[in-house]
């Protein structure tokens, strides 16, 4: 306990030194960015392929971050292992698709092997690298410049801060494209369906809501007895009053009940018209899950009626549905 409590100073002050190194690589990036890199960004916009990244050892991590990143933000992108592409997998470049090729040396020489193969297919290859005079940069149809001044490993052997500038740069690069495509929140989600997100934008109210005989409805006739028993066996805290046409008139809440006790109406005798809450907040089926709960959450309320265009009774949810949905 002595030795890592003794430990501690010198391994914060190297930890703060990691990240100030690596901010620092990170913000000679923004001042060093320029036009290769709308070229590159051009070169993927044209392609009407597939986006292929590539790189060895922790380029080749990044590589596979960056090709994710792109997949899940509307340009499809898949990694492969360049020992793996002069063994076969080659075969799966076209000439329609872009080449992005990882190495901070610029010398890997597994990505150089196949670029002259990459070259004839047609493809066009795009470099990131830390040496914008290396063969990789050179033999690019436009080359993105990661150079770090400085490893924020104290050897200055191991792959960090050039590695952070890479993923930034990719980062970059895949968002430039979001924003290029237009691609939105609607979009994201479709390719995030397991996700929170997915849900939020995905659920719509007809997904969740209760329809048919689990619906509560009572006439302008009923007594509150009759809403009671309406609201006690369906569960949802509320029922709905609708006229002879299923026209939403009203609404009876747990919270209108109390209410009722407290005025001390007669339950048998009284109709639950001269007690129930008129123009009640609705919905429509069509409406996204998410909508519904910012409505309930404004409005203070628990509860809401799904209607159609006329305003019909087609589906009734409450807060717990939500919550089972998962959209909360």
């Amino acid at each position: 306990m002595t030795k890592q409590l003794s430990a501690a100073p010198h391994a914060l002050s190297l930890a703060r030194k990691v990240l100030s190194i690596e901010a620092d690589a990170i913000h000679a990036l923004v001042q060093r960015i320029d036009d290769s890199f709308l070229h590159a960004l051009n070169l993927i916009l044209s392609c009407k392929g597939r986006v292929i990244v590539s790189g060895m050892g922790k380029s080749g991590h990044i590589a596979r971050k960056i090709a994710a990143t792109m997949s899940s933000t509307g340009t499809p992108a898949y990694f492969v292992h360049p020992g793996e592409a002069s063994h076969g997998d080659l075969g799966m470049i076209t000439a329609e698709d872009v080449f992005i090729a990882l190495s901070y040396s610029g010398e890997s020489e597994e990505l150089l092997t196949i670029v002259p193969v990459i070259k004839r297919q047609g493809a066009k290859l795009i470099s990131l690298t830390g040496n914008a005079k290396s063969n990789l940069a050179l033999a690019a149809n436009a080359h993105l410049n990661g150079y770090v001044a400085q490893e924020a490993c104290p050897m200055g052997l191991a792959p960090t801060a050039s590695t952070t500038a890479a993923l930034a740069l990719g980062d970059a690069l895949a968002v430039a494209l979001l924003d290029a495509k237009g691609f939105g929140e609607e979009d994201f989600a479709r390719s995030h369906p397991g996700g929170s997100l997915g849900r939020r934008l995905l659920t719509h109210v007809r997904d969740v809501m209760h329809t048919g005989e689990s619906i509560p409805s009572v006439t302008l006739n009923a007594t509150l007895a009759d809403a009671i028993l309406e609201i006690s066996r369906k569960g949802l805290g509320m029922t709905a009053i609708v006229d002879d046409k299923n026209k939403v008139l009203g609404i009876y809440t747990d919270g209108d009940l109390r209410r009722s006790l407290e005025n001390s109406l007669d339950f048998k005798t009284t109709l639950v018209n001269a007690a129930m809450s008129p123009n009640p907040r609705c919905i429509t089926a069509a409406a996204l899950a998410v909508e519904a709960v910012q409505s309930m959450e404004q409005y203070r309320i628990s509860q809401m009626l799904v209607t159609d265009a006329e305003y019909r009774l087609v589906g009734a949810l409450n807060m717990l549905d939500l919550l089972r949905a998962k959209v909360i």
